[in-house]
């Protein structure tokens, strides 16, 4: 008889579906998958270790850059923790805006997953329209951040700076004429708010036309239907959060059960998948965008109606505004000291965790009473999901290992970290 052994096969760290620096050492029984080790650490930028050695302020925009597809989110978490251990209740306005920005965020990491998930299984057109989408939302991250991703928008106590009242327009060039521009500053005439709005009002469409595409798409369900399933018992205990428990049944998001900021006071509902495959936890995900969206809605209303500051009145916390800081001596000391030196939080320990797009993300902050963490630690929602790819892709085909990290929605900075 010949003798048949399994193939080793790399997948990865280069490959376009690995979405990042993932490396799976796949063992093959000809096409069927026997087991897959994940190789992570290509990708370690020593976030928690920098963290020590600066002051809190100056650690936010290190944690945009851990899952760069949500970025507020991930400040959500590292500035609740500070505000904890502080003791600081933010202004109900920054709990409004907080709010608003943090489903955006979760529908502009839907949107990326989205597009990339098609993209990945051979559907070309559905990438287009959600960046189309995309676009509209970096929009309203560069407006309140000036920035398109990496915003450092949320702070302990607040929020950067209160919405604007005028939204960027875009002017003629070689790329668009003068109708073209008319076109596309229609719904940037008013502020904001407004511009959030009009999206809020034609996104649901935007999402059928999605799910025009996919839902019933038969090589969308074939690639899909089946593949990777995850039992409710097995989910919890492998530590899955997010649609990735969700989709396999089990109805638990830390904004209804654990609420935080204004959510208790919101009304949006939880899609729970049934089967607990890749086809479930899709359409989980295109519910959330759906539910996000209408959390916007509400959000926009309730800005619009209550205006007020939106950042604590602490200068040993918050730097006084530029005038007073140009004028006041003792505004420049604040000012000065703040950038500095930072502030000191008092010593003890906290968890504070959010409903990131992709799970919970939590961080652990030991504080010594310096004004540098003792100690920082991400819970990051894609670590646990990753950790459990062996047992998902076992005895499915290596076409369905794509399908996988995909319906994963994993993001490399905040698993390597």
């Amino acid at each position: 008889m010949p003798e048949i052994r399994n193939m080793t096969m790399n997948f990865g760290p280069q490959h376009p579906a690995a979405h990042g620096v993932l490396r799976l050492v796949l063992e093959m029984d000809g096409e069927v998958i026997v087991r897959a080790d994940p190789h992570i650490g290509l990708l370690h930028r020593a976030t928690e270790k920098l963290a020590e050695s600066k002051p809190y302020n100056q650690s936010i925009g290190y944690m945009d850059r851990l899952d760069y597809v949500s970025m507020m989110c991930n400040e959500h978490a590292y500035v609740r923790a500070i505000e904890k251990l502080l003791k600081v209740t933010p202004p109900r306005r920054a709990q409004y805006i907080r709010v608003m920005y943090s489903e955006i965020t979760r529908i502009l990491n839907h949107l990326l997953w989205l597009g990339s998930h098609g993209l990945d299984i051979g559907a070309m057109t559905v990438f287009l329209y959600c960046f189309r989408e995309r676009e509209d939302l970096m929009d309203c991250y560069e407006a309140v951040s000036g920035t398109r991703m990496h915003a450092t928008y949320f702070r302990p106590g607040g929020v950067y700076r209160d919405l604007p009242e005028t939204m960027p327009q875009y002017e003629p060039s070689k790329w668009h004429g003068e109708d073209d521009v008319k076109r596309l500053n229609e719904n940037r005439q008013g502020s904001l708010l407004d511009f959030i709005e009009s999206f809020t009002e034609r996104f649901p469409m935007c999402v059928d036309e999605y799910e025009t595409l996919l839902t019933d798409n038969r090589i969308w369900k074939q690639r899909t239907v089946g593949i990777g399933v995850v039992s409710p018992e097995r989910a919890l205990q492998l530590g899955f959060t997010g649609p990735m428990l969700r989709g396999s049944g089990i109805e638990w998001d830390l904004r209804k059960k654990q609420p935080y900021e204004v959510y208790d006071e919101l009304d949006f509902d939880i899609p729970v998948g049934v089967n607990g495959d890749c086809y479930d936890r899709y359409l989980v995900r295109i519910e959330e965008m759906r539910q996000s969206n209408r959390i916007i809605k509400q959000c926009v209303d309730w800005l619009r109606a209550n205006p007020g500051p939106v950042i604590v009145d602490d200068y040993k916390l918050v730097p006084p505004p530029r005038e007073e800081m140009k004028d006041d001596m003792e505004s420049l000391i604040h000012h000065f000291k703040l950038f500095t030196e930072g502030y000191c939080v008092p010593a003890g320990e906290v968890y504070a965790a959010v409903e990131h797009p992709k799970g919970e993300f939590g961080i652990y902050l030991i504080s010594d009473g310096a004004n540098k963490p003792y100690r920082v630690k991400i819970r990051a929602a894609g670590f646990a999901h990753l950790s459990a790819m062996n047992e998902m892709v076992q005895g499915h085909m290596l076409a369905d290992v794509v399908a996988m990290i995909g319906t994963q929605d994993i993001v490399f900075g905040e698993i390597d970290r």
